[in-house]
């Protein structure tokens, strides 16, 4: 009796549909039915052509299994291949309204909180007919599904409107930065090994798309990309890597074109990032190698030349993710790298690195003595000032649970880590993921988390986070960050979509730098600003999460405070710009040097006259057997070059110029770079 009892109820719980061939005849499942779904091989149904933001690689599925549910009230529904009798298969999928010759995409999902299952939870209309799609994109695998009514979400603290952008395309849309000097965040696809496509951003969110010539080369951007301008003319270039190592592609002089270097050397590549790592006013570029010591290409200012070992040795790799950032305020960058643990902290466990800068360009792996050993197995790392005291803190994001979950460090000021994961929020969180970023999302003032189960966790300043409501489908890969209608709220891109955040009444402002002895981006600089909420801090990054590249604009909400007391920007040259009294709700560019006052800008190696001048100036070197000069550039105080000059033997001649304060910047026979502030009269 028991038994004939306990076959009838799973003969009801469970499905066999057929007759799912394409959305035509898609079999029709009920709510709160398990349904299975045959393997794909022993099927010849069409699949899906409309992804939705998926991700497709141009890898396209070849099979499909098509399903339909009609609602029969107004709720909310969640599809879900997670179940425990999958054993997480390999699933995609794809949810549509509207008529099969005309589908309109209501949401799609691959690999739910990073796991193989595919979940989407929607909000279903009466009557309406939605169509499930699911395809073989990465396995012929058979599996269950369920259609159940999941609970009304909680209100979100912050909302965004996902919207489709023409132009973006290929497989790889994981990049958002400036990318034609108009301080504008814009979107580069990388679409295939001969083409590069650069989505601008203009006036008011819209968009122009453009498509550019390249060099065949083999790598793509499958594992990261990262963006700076290493030549320093003014428009950004990017370095992109693959499991068979890196390509540079740099732009030329107006920005209309771009030249390939790939480079010979063949490794499995995972974060990448420019970084002047020697500080001599030239970006340089890091490379994380999976397998081997890491990767670093020395810009000496023609070439980008490789090096093997030296910033994370350890032999069998798995370095995954560096984050270059001060960590102990002694005023040059260090790395935290993210490993992906193998045998926990153990001895010869593969664990977390942190490489000091001794100032003399060599960098020692503190890690054990600071507290920054983490065991965990992670992808990367939120690093930022969570309780804004001045001190950059990290945390450790989680994508494997085999050594613990997320753990939050941090920075005692003293140049220790302490975990403070307890009472966090991530002491509950299971979610895991590859990419964690820090940004302040809702402009409170406080810095939040892009991270794990598509989902932000958003931070009160006291290292503690709570989940925002996931009413939002986010990638768990492809969600680079920037500002993508100059709203001044931050916006992430999601496949061939943006979020577009919806913003709220707190207050902002956005910081963009123009280098002239530093890095054009300012890239390694730290910003502070002030105001009644005490102090928050920056740096500027290129590449930060896992494999992502975002914004180079620094970001700071400022809640309801209605002014800003003081922004400093302390440049990798040693070079402090103050502004004092600076008002919200804009967006600034600070000119390397354009604060300091004509008499107090002295760079040490050549001095010049009359200043202020009328016609010529005349430049005398303080010690005329050190430093051969070689060009001189001269400055608007918007960044522009408005003169050159590479002959040094007569005074350069600045009559033409309009009346006002430039910068000269002078480069010796070794392109180091020296400068001066002068004003026309």
């Amino acid at each position: 009796m028991n038994k004939i009892f306990y076959f009838i109820a799973f003969f009801f719980c469970i499905s066999f549909a057929i007759g799912q061939s394409n959305c035509s005849n898609a079999a029709a499942v009920l709510l709160n039915s398990t349904t299975t779904a045959p393997a794909f091989t022993n099927e010849t149904g069409t699949p899906p052509s409309a992804f939705c933001g998926l991700n497709n690689n141009n890898q396209n599925p070849t099979k499909g299994k098509w399903y339909k549910f009609t609602a029969t009230q107004n709720s909310n529904i969640t599809v879900t291949t997670l179940l425990p009798q999958n054993n997480n298969s390999d699933t995609r999928l794809i949810i549509y309204s509207g008529d099969c010759s005309a589908l309109v995409c209501v949401g799609s999902n691959d690999d739910f909180n990073d796991t193989n299952s595919s979940q989407v939870t929607f909000a279903a209309t009466t009557g309406t007919i939605y169509t499930l799609a699911f395809d073989n994109r990465y396995s012929n695998a058979g599996f269950d599904f369920k259609v159940m009514e999941a609970a009304p979400p909680a209100p979100d603290r912050l909302s965004f409107t996902s919207t489709p952008v023409s132009g973006i395309t290929g497989g790889y849309n994981n990049c958002i930065t400036d990318m034609n000097g108009d301080f504008l965040d814009d979107i580069v696809s990388a679409v295939n090994t001969t083409q590069l496509v650069i989505t601008y951003q203009g006036t008011n969110g819209t968009f122009t798309t453009t498509a550019y010539p390249l060099t065949s080369t083999s790598v793509l951007p499958s594992w990261s990309i990262s963006a700076g301008d290493y030549d320093n003319n003014g428009y950004n270039d990017l370095i992109y890597g693959s499991g068979s190592g890196v390509v540079f592609l740099k732009a030329n002089s107006n920005g209309t074109g771009y030249t390939t270097d790939r480079k010979t050397q063949s490794y499995l590549v995972q974060r990448t990032n420019f970084v002047d790592i020697n500080n001599d006013g030239k970006l340089d570029a890091f490379a994380c190698d999976d397998n081997a010591p890491n990767r670093y290409y020395m810009n000496d200012g023609t070439n980008l030349n490789h090096i093997q070992g030296g910033i994370g040795d350890f032999p069998s790799g798995g370095n995954y993710a560096s984050n270059w950032f001060d960590y102990d305020n002694d005023g040059d960058i260090d790395m935290y790298m993210a490993k992906c643990g193998q045998g926990g902290a153990g001895v010869g466990g593969n664990i977390d690195e942190f490489y000091r800068n001794n100032g003399n360009g060599t960098f020692t792996n503190v890690a054990a003595s600071i507290g920054m050993n983490n065991p965990e197995q992670t992808w990367s790392g939120a690093c930022g000032d969570f309780n804004n005291d001045g001190w950059m803190d990290v945390i450790v994001g989680v994508n494997s649970a085999s050594n613990g979950y997320s753990n939050v460090k941090r920075n005692n000021g003293d140049g220790t880590f302490t975990s403070v994961t307890a009472g966090s929020g991530y002491d509950t969180n299971t979610w895991l993921g590859r990419e964690y970023v820090a940004q302040d999302f809702d402009n409170d003032g406080f810095l939040d988390v892009l991270g794990s189960g598509n989902n932000i966790m958003f931070g009160n300043g006291n290292f503690q986070f709570t989940p925002n409501p996931n009413t939002y489908a986010i990638s768990n890969f492809d969600r680079p960050i920037g500002d993508l209608n100059n709203d001044g709220f931050l916006d992430i891109q999601n496949g061939t979509n943006v979020l577009f955040n919806n913003g709220n009444s707190n207050k902002w402002l956005n910081v963009n730098l123009r280098g002239i002895q530093s890095n054009k981006n300012g890239i390694g600089a730290r910003i502070e600003i002030y105001g009644s909420w005490g102090k928050q801090i920056r740096y500027v990054q290129s590449g930060t999460g896992f494999q992502n590249m975002s914004t180079l604009t620094a970001h700071f909400g400022i809640g309801q405070a209605t002014t800003i007391t003081q922004v400093i920007i302390k440049w990798p040259s040693g070079t402090i710009d103050t502004l004092n009294n600076v008002n919200p709700n804009q967006n600034i560019l600070v000119v390397e040097g354009s604060t300091l006052a004509i008499n107090s800008f002295n760079n040490g190696v050549f001095s010049i006259y009359p200043n202020p001048v009328k016609n010529v100036i005349n430049i005398q070197l303080k010690d005329t057997g050190t430093v051969a000069l070689k060009s001189a550039l001269v400055f608007d105080l918007n960044g522009k070059v408005v003169l050159s000059t590479s002959d040094l033997s007569q005074p350069i001649r600045v009559e033409n110029l309009a009346t006002g304060t430039y910068i000269l910047s002078i480069s010796d026979v070794e392109n180091r770079n020296y400068t001066q502030k002068f004003m026309k009269e």
